[in-house]
């Protein structure tokens, strides 16, 4: 990479102090240099996750050789090549999944790690999908096996995962059941395809459970909540069923009585993306560009975005996330 009319200096977002939104600050970093299989983008939107939250809190600390800076996902324009990095041209307009670096003006990103923006989608959309895309991906076709003609259940669907879920399962075949706290958020859960939604602060999911299953329980659980959550989830799946747990809201500890799984042979499993390598996730993103883009393109599959804030004002982004006020996906905006 040698571009003379590239800057040498970028503005960015940094973690000042571990702690409250305000630990976000807006500062000036040398340009990132795109190493062996990179490219770097310029960047005009960065999603908001949760992991964000969580580093920005001093919960969640980068793997090693990732950039200090926030941000797993972007979108915008390829600006220069590292060596190696195939499949992708300078002007090329792409989102892409990475470890860190995301809440800044340019990112690098492994080329395999880059999809096209689909058509119909502008930058901020496509900001709003690599995280939870792959992580949907990954945890409920990769490993739960989830198929057409069975049925899931996602806890807080209206959040970014959530209604990324939500789409894809039921545009798959897949009937879908999920919890979300408020009556607007169900109907938002619905209107993206879920046959049924659970306000869970008036209603036990796991008789909602039964009930729309005849009984049975569900084949697939994704879960971020955990906690008590764990023996209740254990409860509402069929035989044969899986638990996926990716994050734990509630923490990460329960006192569980293991019988059913044992009885109905329930496999309980989780996982974490941001540190697996390149490779594994090179694999995800051939399998969403295969299955999933196409449904974007038709317009059968969008990501939901509740909000933009200017990457200046990330602090007041992350205090929107923390509140929980949302449905779907929050979006810095790069000008």
């Amino acid at each position: 990479m040698n571009d003379s009319a590239l800057p040498q200096t970028m503005t960015c977002i940094e973690i000042a102090t571990p702690g409250e939104p305000e630990a976000l600050t807006p500062t000036t970093r040398p340009m990132p240099q795109p190493a062996e299989g990179e490219v770097l983008v310029r960047v005009a939107a960065a999603g908001i996750n949760r992991p964000d939250v969580l580093q920005r809190k001093g919960n969640y600390p980068p793997p090693p050789g990732a950039s200090d800076i926030p941000g797993l996902e972007v979108a915008g324009e390829v600006v220069a090549l590292g060596g190696g990095a195939e499949g992708l041209a300078i002007g090329d307009k792409v989102c892409a999944l990475v470890t860190g670096g995301g809440y800044a003006e340019y990112c690098a990103a492994p080329a395999a790690q880059c999809l096209p923006i689909p058509k119909g989608l502008d930058a901020v959309e496509a900001a709003a999908l690599p995280e939870t895309f792959f992580t949907v991906w990954s945890n409920l076709f990769d490993r739960a096996g989830l198929r057409e003609g069975e049925t899931l259940l996602v806890h807080g669907g209206s959040s970014g995962i959530g209604t990324t879920a939500i789409q894809i399962a039921s545009r798959l075949g897949v009937r879908v059941i999920t919890t979300a706290g408020n009556a607007e958020k169900c109907e938002a859960c619905v209107g993206l395809g879920a046959e049924r939604a659970v306000n869970y602060r008036e209603e036990d999911f796991v008789e909602a459970v039964k009930t729309f299953t005849d009984g049975r329980g569900v084949d697939v659980i994704l879960d971020m909540v955990g906690g008590d959550y764990i023996q209740r989830n254990i409860a509402s799946l069929a035989a044969d069923g899986r638990l996926v747990n990716i994050a734990f809201l509630q923490g990460p500890k329960a006192e569980v009585n293991f019988l059913p799984v044992m009885l109905k042979r329930l496999t309980l499993t989780g996982s974490t993306l941001r540190a697996r390598p390149v490779a594994f996730k090179a694999k995800i993103a051939k399998a969403l560009n295969k299955n999933v883009w196409p449904l974007i393109e038709e317009g059968k599959v969008r990501p939901v975005i509740h909000a933009t804030f200017p990457l200046s004002d990330a602090s007041e982004a992350h205090r929107l996330m923390e509140s929980g006020a949302h449905i779907g996906k929050i979006v810095l905006t790069v000008p």
